[in-house]
């Protein structure tokens, strides 16, 4: 019988889900909590009333005079208050787009560490502020914070993961991203009133704790043998490639790490190298997948939920309450695709949210255009009627929170060859910060002029990317991370643009 290939069947290598394993990637992912907390945090504070009074009084004085039968579309619009939001991915595209080289160089951790350091001290000032400047400051800090962080620890969890079990281990870091932004609107609801009005200074000052954390975590942590390997640590990297593997037939998999490190080292220009016709599959879904996650809309609810059902007839306390809701169904959708996604794969969890997002916008959209029109006035609502646009609001957030939510930071992490993988990451991480910077800053103008027709808006880009999903990508679940270039391979319309690798897995020419 003809031997296979690695090229035509993927390498099983011989691994075990060691506690090792499981403990080191849960702590990494605690880097996901601090991004989460202070992404969920900003819009339940800029919906309080002493913290819109004391550094944006303009808007304090717009929305509380504003008349029942006014646009309440437009009470929230400031371009000054969504900068306090937008600011922070500003300074994270930077930070993601610099990190590159700090992860390639000195290894994961080191990154890690330093986002860390920059969310601590972003975290204190804000809760400290006394002028909108300081507020600033420390939201462009914990934008530093975020760019590290997430351009280090999707690939420190990937190439510390067992194959088998990479997808549900990757998608702790969403997992962990969603508990942070429920916890935020906890602190949010329960801290609004307290302190005389001061309530804000906890909900914000408090993200410093879960980033000490992560700070000593990351400090404890092994590094990854792909890094090891890539800084030329060989033995280190098969002492710890046993240990996380919990058995010492990893000569294989070591082998495999080994060459695609020496392929890394040729490679003197990974940013040049990254714009190769054979890397053309990676460079497109690393920008495409950050796009599309962005731009389901899922981004504006996650950080407007209180203006948003405030605008929709919510009062203070039950706008923090809704959000509440929808911020405890995030993490219990994500445990679902951790669950599945390695039985069932990205493709069908992609494909089955973007439908389900899909269905749940439209009927948003009829909802809030007729209670609102085209004139802002909903007059008075029922209570039944908001129940029900929070409900449909829980089931398009659950769509996300299992397919999007997760995958778009774990199948990026896993696509990536060594030699561009730094790099690419970060292009994944500086298309999310941008677009995300786009939609915080100009969400509440967009509102205000489009109304509903910012659902129909969003519901365009969901209807291209599930179609962009189920042409384009091929399944990736099960295929260890050093052989991903069979998938591009074997795909009818990628594989006219990757060539053949020669260097098969069995036949590498590494001896130990």
């Amino acid at each position: 019988m003809a031997h296979k290939s690695s090229m035509e069947v993927p390498m099983k290598y011989p691994t075990k889900l060691t506690l090792r394993v499981v403990l080191t990637c849960v702590m990494a992912i605690t880097g996901g909590l601090i991004f989460g907390y202070d992404h969920g945090v900003s819009g339940g504070v800029t919906s309080m009333d002493p913290f819109l009074k004391r550094f944006f009084p303009s808007v304090y004085e717009k929305e509380s005079t504003l008349k029942p039968n006014s646009n309440q579309y437009c009470k929230f619009n400031s371009q000054v208050l969504t900068l306090f939001t937008s600011s922070l991915y500003l300074s994270a595209l930077v930070a993601g787009l610099s990190a590159s080289t700090i992860t390639r160089k000195l290894g994961r951790r080191p990154t890690m560490i330093l986002g860390g350091i920059f969310f601590v001290g972003g975290a204190l000032l804000n809760g400290l502020a006394v002028h909108l400047w300081m507020l600033i400051i420390g939201r462009l800090l914990l934008g530093l914070g975020i760019g590290c962080t997430n351009q280090s620890v999707p690939i420190y969890v990937s190439e510390i993961a067992p194959y088998k079990y990479r997808g549900a281990l990757n998608m702790l870091f969403q997992l962990s991203v969603t508990i942070g932004i429920f916890v935020a609107n906890l602190f949010n609801y329960y801290f609004a009133n307290l302190l005389d009005g001061q309530g804000w200074r906890l909900s914000l000052g408090l993200g410093a704790v879960p980033a000490v954390i992560f700070i000593i975590g990351s400090i404890c942590l092994p590094d990854s043998p792909n890094s090891l390997v890539e800084r030329g640590r060989l033995e280190d990297a098969r002492k710890e490639l046993v240990k996380i593997r919990g058995t010492t037939e990893i000569d294989v998999e070591l082998k495999d790490v080994v060459a695609a490190s020496e392929a890394s080292q040729k490679v003197k220009h990974p940013w040049r190298t990254l714009f190769q016709r054979k890397y053309r599959p990676q460079l497109v879904f690393a920008i495409c997948i950050p796009f599309f996650q962005i731009f389901t809309g899922l981004t504006v609810i996650t950080f407007y939920a209180p203006i948003l059902f405030r605008t929709i007839g919510f009062g203070s306390s039950a706008s923090l309450m809704a959000a509440l809701i929808i911020g405890g169904i995030k993490p219990l959708s994500t445990l679902v695709s951790i669950l599945l996604v390695d039985k069932y794969g990205r493709r069908t969890l992609f494909l089955e949210g973007g439908v389900q997002m899909l269905i749940c916008q439209i009927v948003m959209t009829i909802a809030i255009a007729v209670a609102f029109g085209t004139s802002g006035n909903p007059g008075t609502l029922p209570k039944w009627y908001a129940f029900v646009v929070v409900g449909i609001i829980c089931i398009y957030v659950s769509g996300f929170a299992w397919s999007w939510g997760p995958l778009a930071w774990l199948v990026p992490s896993e696509i990536f060859p060594l030699e561009i993988r730094s790099a690419a990451q970060s292009i994944t991480v500086g298309v999310s910060m941008i677009n995300t910077f786009f939609i915080a800053q100009f969400f509440t103008s967009m509102l205000c002029h489009m109304k509903f027709g910012l659902f129909i808006f969003f519901g365009c880009f969901v209807l291209i990317m599930t179609v962009f999903i189920y042409t384009l990508f091929p399944e990736t679940k099960g295929v260890p991370i050093e052989e991903m270039s069979m998938v591009w391979q074997k795909h009818p319309f990628w594989c006219r643009f990757v060539e053949s690798d020669s260097r098969t897995k069995v036949d590498s020419h590494v001896e130990f």
